[in-house]
């Protein structure tokens, strides 16, 4: 079987003002997953910016959160009513198309080394409709005088 090529000739790219390029829907993306982390995870504003960007289907990947904006406004209520001074620093901000990915240095306390953690999103029509996350404990030693960040 013959392998075909693809021609990016033939690639069709709509630029009517309806329909915004990918570049532009990726950077519009950007924005309201960045403006939703900062207001959650910096701002404590869990219900406000779940109700401004969370989608009437939302699905969750983390084991310990429930899929639904409700399970998820529950569970991080109660996690900044635990950690009044929890602190979510994004360091990069990657995006393509629907997904956008985070890359975060997560602390409970000024005490805490934190956790490295990418949080992956998916976004449809204006709204945070999946979302994956892998998190890892910042280690007190590490083999390279790299940091996690």
């Amino acid at each position: 079987m013959a392998c075909q090529q693809h021609n990016p000739a033939n690639t069709l790219v709509s630029t009517t003002p309806n329909h915004p390029s990918t570049s532009a829907l990726t950077e519009q993306n950007k924005k309201i997953v960045v403006d939703f982390y900062e207001g959650v995870f910096s701002k404590h504003q869990v219900q406000t910016y779940s109700d401004r960007y969370i989608g009437t289907q939302y699905i969750q990947h983390n084991p310990y959160v429930a899929d639904g904006k409700a399970p998820f406004v529950n569970y991080f209520t109660q996690y900044f009513k635990e950690h009044p001074d929890a602190k979510n620093t994004i360091k990069r901000v990657v995006a393509e198309g629907d997904l956008v990915v985070l890359h975060v240095h997560s602390t409970q306390n000024a005490q805490d080394r934190g956790e490295a953690v990418v949080d992956i999103f998916r976004v449809e029509q204006g709204k945070i409709v999946e979302h994956w996350d892998v998190i890892q404990s910042i280690p007190a030693e590490s083999a390279n005088r790299n940091t996690m960040f």
